[in-house]
C-alpha cells in the first residue's frame, strides 16, 4: 500500500511541469515589445557584462529593459535610446561597439595578440629547429672512448 502511495506522489511530481504553462509577455502590445527587444539586444547588462539587457536576469537589466519600454512608449527612436544609454553608460554599454579610435583596442587588439603570439610560436620553433641541426662534434679521444663504452670493453681495467 504505502508503495502504492509512493508511486503514484512521484508520478505526480514527475507529470507537474507538463502542465506549465509559457511566461505571458508583460505587455499585451507584441508590437511594442518587439520593439524593445530590438533595442535590448544592442545594449549590454552593466552587470553580467558578456549579455544583453534582452538575455540578462539582472535587476539593472531589467530596469533598463523598461527604460527602453517607456522611452518606446514616449515616442523615441531606437538611435535616440542608444545615444542616451551610451551618454549614460559610455561605450561599454553597446553590446557591439562602433569601430572608432577609442574602441580600437576592442577591434583589433585581440588580433594584434594572435599575430604576435604566431610571431612568438615561430621564432622559439626556428630556434628550437637549428638547435637541433647542429651537430655535436666530437675530438679523437672522445669518439674512441665512446666506442669503448659502446663495445663493452675497458682498456683500463
Amino acid at each position: 500500500m504505502f508503495e502504492r502511495l509512493l508511486t503514484l506522489l512521484l508520478l505526480a511530481l514527475v507529470l507537474v511541469p507538463a502542465y506549465a504553462n509559457e511566461a505571458k509577455p508583460v505587455e499585451e502590445d507584441v508590437a511594442l515589445e518587439n520593439r524593445v527587444d530590438a533595442v535590448a539586444i544592442e545594449l549590454r547588462c552593466i552587470v553580467c557584462q558578456n549579455q544583453t539587457i534582452a538575455d540578462s536576469r539582472a535587476p539593472l537589466a531589467i530596469d533598463l529593459k523598461n527604460q527602453v519600454r517607456e522611452m518606446l512608449r514616449q515616442g523615441k527612436t531606437r538611435d535616440e535610446i542608444v545615444d542616451y544609454m551610451v551618454k549614460r553608460y559610455g561605450d561599454f554599454v553597446l553590446y557591439r561597439p562602433k569601430v572608432k579610435s577609442s574602441t580600437w583596442i576592442l577591434w583589433f587588439g585581440p588580433l594584434v595578440l594572435l599575430i604576435l603570439a604566431i610571431g612568438v610560436l615561430m621564432s622559439k620553433l626556428r630556434k628550437r629547429h637549428q638547435a637541433m641541426q647542429k651537430e655535436v662534434s666530437l675530438s679523437t679521444s672522445e669518439h674512441e672512448q665512446a666506442a669503448m663504452l659502446l663495445s663493452g670493453t675497458d682498456k683500463g681495467n
